[in-house]
């Protein structure tokens, strides 16, 4: 849904998607491994080719929306002539951009990238293919800057990721993220961390050179800046939409806007956090799905609610699969709660089959009422991570306490699992640890099944 508006004219129903490029549902979240070569065909990446009953419009931009008049000011190609159209129910799906880091120069700088959209890919892969580039300095080191490290090194290239934080990944706690770390340097990645990347110049015809806080100053033929991204909301600023506190568009969970008629989903949309009760930002392809599912429902009509997010995230990084849900511990005690989290370390299926794999689960909960509140996982890539903290999201989503894991019926054979699956192994490790500090946090008389 990213970068498309898709307009509604109802009696009879007649559906148009305005996309600002020519590629219509394709995985932005595949193009590394695309760039790795994993997935050599870009065509492969389409989520689905034929639109049936659909007028797809790409190369379309919208310039302006016109909530009184219901109108749409659009623009074809670069420097197309504007065309108005008019809509009854209008979904602004306009994404997100790259957050560029304030005060760094050099962005525009030939060979400097971003890893957006599929051009963006494109241009990496004619740089890296056409120029024969054998040496990269990654900006960011999140989600798509540790991918992308995973995927230039399949390629062989040499990679420098340099990461604000030290240790890199700061999603998950700083144990998982020197794993992460130990891991990238095993590959042959370079990284320097707790570094502020300032300046970015032309080294030569050929090269760029990168330099920072800390004394750092590398060279490379490609510099790839992934350092987040913030809700592309300029069309529904400019049409008086209103914002939430995050900046990204204020909706209702059946994805309506402050303005009536118009619906708004995906990453440039708050979303409902179900464990904070309340919006928040989570920029994820899931929860651009299912925001985009339910705004298009009720726009034609419907009356569906958007559930909510909980934060579910993995990703790969060449060995290692690395997952969360919920919140972290200081996450959960900024929201007012009463957090301590338990790691436990313990085999992925029963250690006599083959391959038995060390999972390392991290479980965050309540100490005065148990409440589930998030877990990280990290293992083997083939391990089960993402069929795990699918199980502790779950239990986030509805609400559930860390003792109630205990009681859920998970399968089991011993190439896949335990009796006690991972998770409970987790949640039982975690409510030993809890039940130490009871008599300090609940006091003697607390009833602890009321609490």
């Amino acid at each position: 849904m990213d970068c498309e508006h898709a307009v509604f004219d109802c009696k009879p129903l007649q559906v148009s998607v305005l996309l600002t490029d020519e590629y219509p549902n394709y995985s932005i979240c595949g193009l590394p491994f695309y760039l790795s070569g994993e997935t050599p065909d870009h065509r492969q990446l389409a989520h689905r080719t034929a639109f049936e009953g659909i007028e797809i419009l790409t190369n379309h931009r919208a310039v302006a929306v016109h909530p009184v008049a219901k109108t749409v000011e659009v623009v074809r190609g670069p420097n197309g002539s504007m065309r108005r159209l008019r809509y009854d129910h209008l979904v602004m799906a306009t994404g997100a951009v790259p957050s560029c880091p304030k005060g760094l120069l050099g962005l525009n700088l030939p060979g400097v990238y971003f890893l957006h959209t599929m051009a963006d890919g494109f241009a990496v892969q004619n740089h890296l293919t056409e120029r024969g580039a054998r040496s990269v300095i990654i900006v960011g080191a999140g989600y798509i800057g540790v991918e992308m490290a995973d995927a230039l090194r399949h390629r062989g290239i040499e990679v420098t990721l340099v990461s604000h934080t030290d240790p890199v990944f700061p999603t998950v706690d700083p144990g998982f993220g020197k794993l992460i770390g130990e891991e990238l340097a095993r590959h042959g990645v370079r990284i320097v961390g707790g570094c502020t990347v300032e300046r970015i110049e032309a080294d030569s015809s050929h090269s760029l050179a990168v330099s920072g806080t800390g004394g750092f100053a590398g060279s490379a033929d490609l510099v790839l800046v992934a350092t987040g991204v913030r809700p592309d909301t300029d069309l529904a600023t400019a049409a008086g939409i209103p914002l939430g506190p995050s900046g990204a568009i204020r909706v209702t969970q059946r994805m309506e806007t402050g303005i009536p008629g118009i619906w708004a989903a995906g990453d440039c949309a708050e979303t409902w956090h179900r464990i904070l009760q309340r919006p928040a930002y989570l920029p994820l392809g899931t929860t651009a799905h299912k925001q985009g599912r339910v705004a298009g429902e009720n726009a034609v009509g419907g009356e569906r609610l958007f559930g909510g997010s909980v934060g579910t995230q993995t990703v790969k990084v060449f060995e290692l699969a690395i997952a969360r849900t919920g919140l972290r511990e200081p996450e959960a005690r900024v929201a007012g709660f009463d957090p301590i989290t338990v790691e436990t370390q313990t085999w992925d299926h029963k250690a006599y089959y083959p391959d038995a794999q060390k999972l390392r689960i991290r479980v965050t909960g309540d100490r005065r009422t148990d409440r589930l509140l998030g877990a990280q996982i990290l293992g083997h890539w083939q391990s089960g991570v993402s069929k795990r903290i699918d199980i502790f999201a779950t239990a986030l989503f509805h609400g559930m306490g860390v003792e109630d894991l205990n009681d859920l019926d998970l399968s089991y054979t011993p190439p896949f699992s335990s009796p006690w699956d991972p998770v409970q192994a987790a949640a039982m490790a975690w409510m030993e640890a809890a039940k130490r500090t009871w008599p300090e946090v609940r006091g003697p008389t607390l009833d602890r099944e009321k609490a």
